[in-house]
């Protein structure tokens, strides 16, 4: 009798170190949902002219590469021969200007980009080169009867906001470092086909561009930055993850913006 009692108080220990946490968690009060706009919830605030700060790439960025040139490219052997084909004139005849302009590559041209809220859950970005303008939707996924674009259609969500890093240097520009807040993760699918790099180096219409913005503020001067850290997939014309980080710094006004429309070359 004395080993069935003892084992029956064994078997209620057990059974309580089972499931009295979930007993305790079913007690306490759960998290409330956040109603609060998407506009409401941002961490940091990216409104304003921002200015693209070039300090590396220059020969594929500040000008259109030369025709093959394919340098840092994961590509397909199908890729390099529709970029070997590549003809400017073809694009011009075509109206194909904006090619080199969509998602992809737009914030790798040197230029401005004018942020600012369209409406409570929507994120609109204007850039000056090439006279596109993106727009990071906060409320959900593409509808149904999206249509393909330059720009295509852009799912964006604040992440929490965590010091990533401290320091000087640690993206190499902008003086002392603060903290690093963010980031802003951006998905864009429903994509027009278009250029990685003006010089035609394709993506097609089943790439995905996935970005993410990282705030920051310089500790010397007190000027605003922000990482733009962007990943490319493509499943007919890269090989792997296309992965590059541009730079901006905000200006005190938008006295510099300068609109200018797509050019081929």
């Amino acid at each position: 009798m004395r080993n069935l009692h003892s084992f029956r108080s064994h078997l209620i220990s057990a059974c309580l170190l089972v499931f009295l946490p979930a007993m305790l968690l079913a007690q306490l009060p759960q998290d409330e949902p956040d109603l609060r706009s998407a506009r409401e919830m941002a961490p940091v605030d990216l409104t304003g002219t921002w200015v693209s700060v070039i300090t590396e790439d220059w020969r594929y960025r500040m000008v259109t590469p030369p025709a093959g040139e394919l340098h840092g490219l994961p590509l397909t052997p199908l890729a390099e021969d529709v970029m070997n084909a590549w003809d400017p004139d073809v694009d011009e005849a075509e109206d194909l200007a904006c090619k080199g302009y969509a998602a992809p590559n737009l914030m790798r041209l040197p230029g401005r980009a004018r942020i600012s809220w369209e409406n409570e859950s929507t994120l609109e970005i204007e850039y000056d080169h090439g006279e596109q303008t993106r727009l990071l939707h906060f409320d959900g996924i593409p509808p149904a009867d999206t249509e393909r674009s330059w720009q295509g259609y852009s799912v964006a969500q604040w992440e929490r906001q965590t010091t990533l890093a401290r320091g000087i240097g640690f993206f190499g520009v902008g003086g002392g470092l603060g903290d690093l807040l963010g980031p802003l993760e951006i998905t864009t699918t429903h994509l027009r086909e278009g250029y990685l790099r003006k010089n035609g180096v394709p993506f097609s219409e089943g790439a995905v561009l996935k970005e993410y913005i990282v705030w920051r503020q310089d500790t010397v001067t007190g000027a605003d930055w922000f990482s733009l850290i962007s990943t490319v997939e493509d499943p007919v014309y890269l090989r792997g993850l296309y992965i590059r980080s541009s730079e901006f710094r905000k200006e005190a006004d938008d006295s510099m913006w300068s609109p200018r429309p797509c050019s081929v070359r």
